[in-house]
């Protein structure tokens, strides 16, 4: 018998602004640390999907979500040997805390207080939603899909914590932060950075990781690849996307980018120029 082959869409629907659309199967896929820029709610339908969160590893199975808040660092991976299967939803923060302010008493930036919920309901509403979008019901999409944030937000939501970074180590590793930000094309090096920022290699090093949870490099080629998929979504051809972000060439973005979105940059691109071109993003 041949394994299972894996699947994988990732899109936009014109009546969901602000949110991006995920179905998935995958068996060998693994998905190197990184965080999104949006939430993420993936409802496993078959396998189970296993994720570093913060410092534990999560496994969520057929019935649960996986609930990760923006800017959280995380991986993913099979569970078991079959893999997994999910729909997933992205909604950018603003959207969610738009909900939250009308359906919930969260005050300040709302977050789910847990990365994995048993909630067959949930699993359901998150299916609802991408079947909305394939019937071309932009009505019931929107609806359901603001149902669904509503429901988790008062299930699981809490307000996240919020302000400055507190602390030397934490000032001077959002100040690097902002350097590879800046100059994410033609980046320092460590002991560079270090000494622009008046520390030591390993206290930057410690500060950043303990700040993002992930090292320097790593944030600075998940940083690359977010900023390729909005250069990308704006119709830039990938060859193009990878020198602008830093990406030596096209098969560098290729690589790095499939193991952080799940998807090549080519069929990112094309999902999206789909869209702005007057497309239903239906299945």
């Amino acid at each position: 018998m041949s394994p299972p082959r894996e699947r994988a869409r990732h899109w936009r629907h014109p009546a969901l602004p602000g949110v991006d659309l995920l179905r998935a199967r995958y068996v060998s896929k693994t998905f190197v640390r990184h965080t999104h820029e949006t939430y993420v709610i993936a409802a496993v339908t078959e396998g189970v999907d296993e994720f570093h969160h913060r410092r534990s590893v999560e496994r969520a199975g057929p019935g649960s979500l996986a609930l990760i808040n923006p800017d959280v660092a995380h991986t993913g991976r099979a569970g078991v040997p079959e893999g997994w299967t999910y729909s997933a939803l992205y909604p950018s923060a603003e959207l969610v805390a738009g909900i939250a302010a009308e359906t919930t008493a969260i005050r300040g930036a709302p977050g789910f207080a847990v990365p994995v919920a048993q909630d067959p309901q949930a699993v359901r509403l998150v299916s609802q939603v991408l079947r909305a979008v394939d019937a071309r019901n932009p009505l019931a999409a929107d609806a359901l899909l603001r149902l669904t944030v509503a429901r988790l937000l008062r299930a699981y939501g809490t307000a996240t914590a919020a302000g400055p970074p507190r602390g030397a180590g934490a000032r001077a590793a959002q100040r690097a932060r902002d350097v590879l930000e800046a100059r994410m094309a033609d980046p320092p090096s460590l002991a560079q950075l270090a000494a622009e920022l008046g520390t030591g290699p390993f206290p930057l090093l410690r500060a950043f990781r303990e700040a993002y949870g992930m090292p320097p490099h790593t944030w600075l080629t998940d940083a690359r690849v977010r900023r390729a998929c909005r250069l990308l979504a704006a119709g830039t051809p990938p060859a193009e996307a990878a020198v602008a972000v830093g990406f030596t060439d096209q098969p560098h973005l290729n690589r790095h980018f499939t193991r952080i979105v799940g998807v090549p940059p080519g069929a990112y691109r094309r999902e999206r120029n789909f869209v702005q071109d007057g497309g239903t993003g239906a299945a």
